[in-house]
């Protein structure tokens, strides 16, 4: 699993709380990190990801070089048991006992949206 994120980001935050959780390991790629900082690496890197994925948010996640799809695709992904499912396919096992819906791991700050009057 390979995991590109930002460093600063609440979403990416949210998505590790998660997978920290689940037991989930991973490879981190946090493109505002000091390893990526040199000659704007994180920037071609980004504008790579964005090329291959159509998605311009952060974080975006493959698993076994599948693209799984950013922090809400993911949680999707949890609650329906389709992460389960496609780890389990590359041969690993995870914890979900406790954890319920993954959505709970989003920032406090964010609230429920609701449709626009028409």
């Amino acid at each position: 699993m390979v995991f590109f994120a930002l460093e600063w980001c609440e979403f990416c935050w949210s998505v590790r709380k998660l997978f920290a959780a689940a037991g989930i390991s991973y490879t981190s790629v946090d493109l505002d990190g000091a390893a990526y900082r040199e000659g704007d690496r994180g920037g071609a890197l980004r504008k790579a990801l964005t090329e291959k994925t159509g998605a311009v948010t952060i974080p975006q996640i493959f698993v076994g070089g599948q693209h799984l799809g950013g922090a809400t695709e993911t949680f999707d992904a949890f609650n329906s048991g389709a992460l389960q499912e496609l780890l389990a396919q590359h041969g690993r096992e995870i914890g979900t006992e406790g954890i319920g819906n993954a959505y709970d791991f989003l920032p406090g700050w964010l609230h429920p949206r609701k449709p626009s009057a028409a």
